[in-house]
């Protein structure tokens, strides 16, 4: 049961268990905690228990994998601002790593890496609803050469009832850091001295986006690693801004985030993008930078904070993975006829979403004198005690 482990230097030996077999215990171990190569004590930050996990699983030849979680799996988006987002029945290893890279809070973006090489599944299950079966990520995406062989494209709406993408995410407090109009130095030793900066600084990169024809550069950084990207980036062009060989150097203050689309069914299925950037039109949010993975499993787009959970329902709903939604006010929710069509919503639905494909946000309720909406235009998923509600404290007066 070992031979994997001991083959990577992990000394578990018979005489260290009780049975006389050889066959394996009950292993109990702690995840998270780690040391350094020089033995210094840390962590392995967000949901590093799940990789500890991963790690043992791959040492010890483990047939899965198996996180408990507080929720049903992974999700298609965050279901605190997506409603509608439902449990993902399956991912391969990209695609899980890929939402674990752009938000996904419920897994560690290495955490899959262990498991690839022996394909071990790893289930992501709830455990207060054990009877759920949750999420199963197994296998490997195509490579490009293996998706492109035929070279031909299909729309991704021609593959009726097939949806090309598996989840929605985002990374809220980041911000874009931009050098404009190096055209004088030329953009291959610009990029060369940009990255350089950044990886002298130690800073985490999330997107590069680069325009060849005026030299400019923006990068996606952490919000709070900004400041010191700035700095870095202008002393690495000290000279060239007092020559005005470079425009500029900003560094955006208002929040930003990042929303991707991901799944293993974009490559080679064309409108996946025009169907994303359509639906963060309509949804009247505006678009900052734009760039899609060489892989053809992510497209990333940069959009002011407070726009964000707007985008992720937009896009959510624009690739049918939920039900088409209407946002509702109720005005004299209190009275008869307001608490009336409180109690039908209610009770109807369920049965709207599942045989009409439809149904209904209610974003504010309002009586005579006090009104509450959702905040960012959140449905107010449980409204049953209308008059609890609009005594609340974050309730409006509308005197």
């Amino acid at each position: 049961w070992n031979s994997e482990g001991l083959s990577e230097g992990v000394n578990i030996s018979e005489e260290n268990i009780e049975d006389d077999d050889g066959s394996a215990p009950i292993v109990v171990a702690t995840g998270f905690v780690a040391t350094t190569s020089d033995g210094v004590p840390t962590t392995l930050k967000r949901s590093g228990s799940d990789y500890s996990a991963t790690i043992f699983a791959k040492l010890v030849g483990s047939a899965r994998v198996t996180m408990w979680k507080n929720t049903d799996g992974v999700y298609t988006a965050d279901p605190r601002r997506v409603p509608e987002a439902f449990s993902i029945a399956s991912l391969k290893y990209d695609e899980a790593m890929e939402l674990a890279y752009f938000g996904a809070q419920v897994l560690h973006p290495s955490a899959m890496v262990p498991c690839i090489d022996s394909n071990i599944p790893v289930y992501v299950r709830n455990i207060f609803n054990p009877s759920f079966e949750g999420t199963v990520i197994q296998g490997r995406c195509a490579s490009l050469s293996e998706v492109n062989k035929d070279g031909k494209a299909v729309n991704w709406r021609a593959n009726k009832g097939e949806i090309p993408i598996k989840g929605i995410t985002s990374v809220d407090a980041v911000g874009l850091l931009t050098l404009e109009g190096a055209s004088v130095i030329g953009g291959a030793e610009v990029a060369e001295r940009f990255m350089g900066s950044m990886a002298g600084a130690n800073i985490d990169v999330l997107m590069v986006t680069q325009a060849s024809s005026e030299s400019s550069i923006t990068v996606v950084v952490p919000e709070n690693q900004g400041k010191a990207a700035l700095a870095a980036l202008e002393s690495t062009f000290e000279l060239e801004l007092s020559r005005s060989n470079v425009n500029s150097i900003s560094l955006t203050e208002t929040p930003m985030a990042i929303v991707a689309i991901i799944g293993e069914g974009m490559a080679m299925q064309s409108g996946v993008s025009a169907s994303f950037m359509s639906a963060l039109a309509k949804a009247n949010v505006n678009i900052r930078v734009i760039a899609q993975g060489s892989s053809e499993r992510q497209v990333a787009v940069v959009v002011e904070a407070s726009q964000a959970s707007r985008a992720l329902r937009a896009a959510h709903m624009a690739f049918t993975l939920s039900t088409t939604m209407v946002s509702v006010a109720i005005l004299g929710g209190t009275g008869k006829l307001g608490s009336a069509l409180i109690r039908q919503l209610n009770a109807q639905k369920d049965d709207m979403a599942k045989n009409l494909n439809f149904g209904v946000c209610v974003n504010a309720i309002a009586s005579s004198t006090k009104m509450f909406a959702g905040r960012g235009g959140q449905c107010l998923v449980s409204f049953n005690d209308v008059e609890e509600l609009l005594a609340a404290d974050d309730a409006e007066d509308l005197d």
